[in-house]
């Protein structure tokens, strides 16, 4: 989900438009749509997406061209092959050029998390998980790169600048209006902070 306390984070770290931006699986679009609105020249891609829509269907391999700037929102940690991947992605950015990053720190996650995610999963009359947290803890390890893998992709070709942990539970098929209530929830020490954000710069 794009919030925009999501595309407030992502317009202030991308250069003025017209730029060229490439967003790293885009999903449905909604973040590609919010920059091409605002004036950005957006190429969008993601494996999954439908022929024929904003978002272009291929992986981030397969992606071409030469960008002013890249966008990576909770897409990385399911990249594959995520080495090589990174490696083509510097090679359409310019050195000095920004990738912006919001992630997802899975080795943050805890069955606190898992919890509360599925307990306001419920509230909204969603079905509820036959699965036990640890279970669902460890689907979730084994299918998501950890963040130290991203970060070790990435490091040879860009200076990386400091993961902020931060709240994300509240995007993931929820509301935006439970920003708030993970944000109390993490300062009080009762849900860890599961996202992560960082600016990375094109060596």
């Amino acid at each position: 989900m794009v919030t925009r306390e999501l595309e407030a984070f992502v317009r202030a770290a991308l250069p003025a438009p017209p730029a060229r931006v490439l967003e790293v699986g885009a999903g449905r679009g909604e973040l590609a749509v919010a920059l091409s609105d605002a004036g950005y020249a957006v190429t969008a891609v993601d494996p999954a997406a439908e022929p024929g829509g904003i978002v272009q269907p291929c992986s981030l391999l397969e992606a071409r061209g030469s960008f002013d700037a890249a966008v990576s929102v909770v897409a990385l940690h399911h990249v594959d092959p995520l080495e090589e991947s990174c490696a083509h992605l510097a090679t359409m950015l310019p050195p000095g050029r920004l990738l912006v990053i919001d992630e997802l720190d899975i080795e943050r996650y805890d069955e606190r998390a898992i919890r509360w995610w599925t307990s306001q999963r419920q509230a909204l009359g969603a079905d509820a998980h036959e699965h036990e947290p640890s279970d669902i803890l460890g689907h979730m390890r084994e299918h998501i790169h950890p963040l130290e893998r991203m970060l070790a992709a990435l490091k040879p070709h860009f200076d990386l600048g400091p993961p902020v942990p931060g709240p994300y539970l509240h995007r993931w098929e929820l509301r935006p209006s439970l920003y708030e209530a993970e944000i109390d929830l993490i300062a009080s020490g009762l849900l860890p902070a599961v996202g992560c954000r960082l600016i990375a710069t094109r060596k």
